[in-house]
């Protein structure tokens, strides 16, 4: 994660649910600086090969660091972003959205 965003590998990369982490501070890389602020409705896009995704945010929730569930499959295309929470290690945030 100091050079790309990260794929979780358990995630699917195009359909279902597709699970992404970067650093959001104190790294030469913060792909995930802004995710704080997104709100829901707001957009999302994703970029896979020759391929484009539009999502609209719904939740920008705390999670404990140890919750996986949002790395779940779904059903419904969605995209979810994780980082970190700052000076709160045993916590992350947690970006859900769904496909436009």
């Amino acid at each position: 994660m100091n050079q790309f965003i990260g794929h979780f590998e358990e995630s699917k990369k195009w359909a279902g649910n597709v699970c992404l982490a970067a650093h959001n501070r104190g790294y030469e890389k913060n792909y995930f600086a802004e995710v704080k602020q997104l709100k829901e409705g707001d957009k999302i896009i994703y970029y896979y090969q020759e391929n484009s995704r539009e999502y609209l945010v719904e939740k920008n929730d705390i999670i404990q660091a140890t919750d996986l569930s949002c790395l779940e499959n779904t059903e419904e295309n969605t995209i979810t972003l994780i980082t970190c929470v700052e000076n709160e290690p045993n916590y992350r945030r947690c970006i859900r959205a769904i496909e436009k």
